[in-house]
């Protein structure tokens, strides 16, 4: 009985990364991999690893999750975020939660302690506080950028829909020694959004899904498209029928495209260790280890590759 070879991957959201953001973006999925990787790698579960790789990045202002995310059109940050365990189908999630650091860490909590797979707003929160979840001021998760951005879309003559090509979302998707996969999705949505909008991300089949007979899978793009075509849900299907991770992943990406005219990104994982990360948006960040060979890239074609050594070495200095 041979151990798996853990892989993870993670995703730093599909769109338009910004010149100036570019660093930062494949700086924030490296270190991402390279945390969720130092669990994997030490016998710790595939959950374990995507809830901290997501943790990172809901930490990492450059992305649209946690701190940094997009403002409502009431000028708030509202968050949702889901987590799945490809092992018995349990998941737990969010929607529309304020004034928390991390909604990765909330649903994994829905996930274990409640009999419920997706807890809301008002509700979100209370058990938040029954769970002894510090909350932060919400002003603490708002950047400078958010902000400029959000008053921008309330100009009369401003369209939302040109900068929410620069999404953020973010993923995980990993397998662990055991054979076990999971997914992780976290986000803040869409910028000027109407109060009280859920999106993808917390819609188990959509935002992501695992199940350890095929793999696991996280999403990022729009999420009204991504919802209509349960894209998630899909590439497993597809992988079920027999495809690759990457002929799965442009299959779903194709379908979504053609029929509603949706574009996104996504990162698989199959239940023999083989990745993908693909989109056909402009670009997204990703980065994956695999091997103790870090990969990682934000344009089409872009493929990096360190050992995670190398990595881990200059990660102290930035990359």
């Amino acid at each position: 009985f041979g151990r798996m070879k853990p892989v993870i991957v993670v995703h730093g959201g599909a769109g338009r990364i910004f010149k100036e953001r570019e660093q930062g973006s494949r700086d924030g999925v490296v270190r991402a991999a390279l945390r969720g990787y130092g669990i994997l790698k030490q016998g710790g579960s595939a959950l374990d690893a995507v809830e901290e790789a997501v943790r990172s990045m809901e930490d990492d202002p450059h992305f649209n999750a946690g701190c940094g995310s997009v403002l409502n059109e009431e000028g708030e940050v509202e968050m949702d975020a889901i987590i799945m365990d490809g092992k018995n189908l349990d998941s737990g999630a969010v929607s529309a939660v304020k004034c928390i650091a991390n909604p990765i860490k909330l649903a994994r909590l829905v996930m274990e302690k409640t009999k419920h797979m997706l807890l809301t707003d008002h509700g979100a929160h209370l058990f938040a506080q029954a769970m002894g979840i510090p909350e932060i001021p919400g002003e603490k998760l708002i950047t400078e950028r958010s902000r400029e951005r959000w008053k921008k879309n309330l100009e009369p003559d401003s369209n939302p829909e040109e900068f929410q090509k620069d999404l953020g979302t973010v993923g995980a998707v990993a397998i662990d020694s055991e054979g076990n996969v999971a997914c992780a999705t976290s986000t803040g949505g869409l910028s000027n959004k109407l109060v009280g909008r859920v999106g993808d991300t917390a819609c188990i089949g959509s935002g992501g899904y695992a199940d350890n007979r095929s793999g696991a899978t996280s999403t990022t793009g729009h999420g009204e498209s991504i919802m209509k075509v349960v894209l998630a849900r899909l590439i497993l299907y597809h992988m079920e029928q027999g495809m690759s991770p990457e002929m799965a992943a442009d299959t779903a990406l194709d379908y979504m495209k053609t029929r509603v005219g949706g574009l996104g990104g996504v990162i698989v994982v199959n239940n023999s260790g083989e990745w993908a990360a693909r989109f056909s948006t402009k670009q997204m960040s990703w980065a994956t280890v695999k091997d103790d060979q870090l990969h990682y890239g934000i344009y089409a074609g872009e493929r990096h590759t360190k050992s995670v050594d190398e990595a881990l070495a200059s990660e102290s200095g930035g990359f």
